[in-house]
């Protein structure tokens, strides 16, 4: 069995109304990228934030393979002071992980490169497109080479290259040994970097998809449906 870069059991987070996370396992081994799908109000982003210490669980467990340091996100609101650079950003993100003063201009610099912001490096965070945000955002939490990754949508404001980026970068983290979790509502693309898919809704784990499979958005739908209308049962 591989180590795990990410182990939950049993979590439980309940708000008003019943809507939460309810009794999830989910495992993330290093050096593997795990999806994780489900509608919008399926949990996803409540799941993520219990994994992170972001929110307290009303019950159940989570274990990180990685002090804080070795952890990246890009969970809740976007990285990134307005007034600031997109290299002064990074400059700053990569302190905050422990980065080496010594070392944080060539790290930075690296990620520009990686996520395609060369020609965004000396422009303001204010001043940035939704989708360089992203990629800033992004670069943020790669660059200091974590060894744990939660990515929540991360490339719901990307543009096709911007894809391709992110996509070669998490395989190649991945490559190197890291654990990487991703949310998504894009199968077709999940497909393509994920070696396990967990489906989720109304805050429970209900299946898994094949990467591999020949149709996977017609896999994913009838394991919702067929959720939905377990649940329409059971109210009956």
């Amino acid at each position: 069995m591989r180590e795990q870069a990410i182990r939950a059991e049993g979590l439980v987070r309940t708000y008003p109304g019943g809507v939460g996370v309810h009794g999830i396992d989910l495992e993330v081994a290093f050096g593997e990228v795990h999806a994780l799908v489900g509608l919008n109000g399926a949990g996803k982003t409540t799941l993520m934030r219990l994994l992170l210490g972001m929110l307290r669980a009303d019950s159940g467990t989570v274990a990180v393979g990685a002090r804080w340091s070795g952890v990246g996100h890009t969970v809740d609101e976007p990285f990134g002071y307005p007034d600031l650079t997109t290299l002064a950003n990074l400059a700053v993100a990569a302190r905050l992980r422990g980065v080496p003063k010594g070392k944080v201009g060539e790290v930075s610099a690296a990620a520009i490169a990686d996520l395609g912001l060369e020609a965004y490096a000396t422009r303001r965070a204010r001043t940035l497109s939704q989708g360089n945000l992203q990629r800033l955002n992004l670069a943020a939490a790669l660059q200091h080479h974590p060894r744990v990754l939660v990515l929540d949508e991360p490339t719901s404001a990307l543009d096709p290259r911007g894809v391709i980026l992110l996509r070669t970068e998490l395989r190649r983290r991945a490559a190197h040994g890291a654990g990487v979790l991703v949310s998504s509502h894009h199968l077709d693309e999940v497909a393509r970097i994920a070696d396990r898919i967990t489906v989720i809704n109304h805050g429970a784990v209900i299946g898994l998809l094949d990467p591999g499979g020949t149709d996977i958005e017609r896999d994913f739908f009838a394991l919702v449906l067929a959720d939905d209308e377990s649940r329409t049962g059971q109210m009956e």
